[in-house]
């Protein structure tokens, strides 16, 4: 079983809802050398979050952005964390519902993803600035990739 974790910060984007899947190869491509595993992909905010969609049609990224404003409105009445701006109490309910992290299957050195599928930066702040994700790998490299310690 081999191991192996990297971080990094994604650009600043401006909100909504991104494809980030290459983003996310290009920065973590020690990804190729497993045969089977898993990828484990965390963001460490509590005001975007992370999940799998449709990856062919922006309509529907610009859906979602609609669908989750349409279920948690700012300036809510209810609200008493307003502090840091409208967009950020909302921020905080939408990263709950969508969650901080996706699990990913590896196989033969890429993600096993469905053919409509890619992963989402759901970015809920109007400014979120960048964003750090870690990526941890676990499974069984390659046999060409194995270091043998003598």
């Amino acid at each position: 079983m081999n191991w192996y974790q990297t971080s990094f910060k994604l650009a600043p984007k401006p909100r909504g809802f991104h494809l980030i899947t290459n983003e996310i190869l290009s920065k973590a491509d020690e990804i190729s050398t497993f045969k089977i595993g898993t990828a484990h992909i965390f963001i460490c905010h509590t005001s975007a979050s992370l999940t799998l969609n449709e990856n062919a049609s922006t309509d529907v990224r610009q859906d979602m952005e609609c669908q989750f404003n349409t279920m948690v409105p700012e300036n809510a009445p209810f609200y008493t964390h307003v502090l840091e701006g409208a967009d950020d109490m909302p921020a905080h309910v939408k990263s709950t519902l969508i969650g901080n992290s996706v699990l990913i299957p590896i196989t033969n050195g890429s993600f096993n993803l469905g053919t409509w599928q890619g992963i989402y930066l759901c970015e809920h702040r109007n400014a979120g600035g960048a964003r750090k994700i870690i990526v941890t790998l676990c499974g069984e490299k390659h046999q060409e990739n194995l270091r043998v310690d003598c």
